[in-house]
């Protein structure tokens, strides 16, 4: 085999493989890699119909690639919406997600997020899609603990969760002076870093600032 023909496997593999994909920043890059190996190979051996194709969509998922990322960080792509714990649509998403969601929290009750003790439950969207949930429990004047703080997998490499934490004055309404994350996962730490929480022995802690 040439190493024209590795080139234009690799470019169909890779476009293959990123329609597997449930990451959207993910599909995009494999997609976009994909699509310009096919579009070289496509153009040197002379099949322009198919260049012109895998040209066409190199431009696309550039184009998505530069809006994504430039959206990352953006409080004007996302919305915070705070939902009652016992909100039947906040029921209905945690208990389709359930699988994904026991990695992260394996106690948790979909029917009843933050427990007996009460607590507030934060809904990050963009548009009209839900991309993550911020479950807190705890009663005011004390320590809110975090026991839920997910992402759809579709946006898990945006950390949409940092428009919960960016802007703690929805905490400090409820009265938490702390937030505490108990025993998060090794992947979670760099993002608790990035959003302000502190390592306290297993557990992770953030200061809420007052209102």
């Amino acid at each position: 085999m040439s190493w024209l023909e590795v080139v234009g496997w690799a470019g169909s593999l890779l476009v293959v493989v990123s329609l597997t994909q449930a990451r959207v920043l993910r599909f995009r890059v494999l997609n976009l890699v994909g699509a310009l190996l096919a579009t070289f190979y496509n153009a040197w051996v002379g099949i322009w119909a198919f260049a012109s194709m895998n040209a066409a969509i190199t431009v696309i998922d550039v184009y998505w690639l530069v809006r994504l990322l430039r959206e990352r960080h953006d409080d004007r792509a996302y919305e915070v919406v705070e939902v009652s714990p016992q909100d039947a649509y906040l029921r209905h998403l945690l208990t389709v997600h359930r699988s994904d969601i026991a990695r992260y929290a394996p106690e948790l009750d979909p029917a009843d997020p933050v427990g007996a003790q009460g607590g507030t439950v934060l809904l990050v969207v963009r548009g009209d899609e839900t991309v993550g949930v911020v479950a807190v429990a705890g009663e005011p004047g004390g320590d809110g603990q975090v026991r839920l703080d997910w992402v759809t997998p579709r946006f898990r490499d945006f950390t949409p969760g940092e428009f919960v934490y960016r802007d703690s004055g929805v905490f400090a309404a409820h009265g938490y002076r702390r937030l505490v994350f108990p025993a998060p996962h090794a992947e979670q730490h760099a993002y608790l870093e990035r959003v302000g929480f502190r390592r306290a022995g297993a557990e992770w802690v953030r200061s809420v600032e007052p209102v």
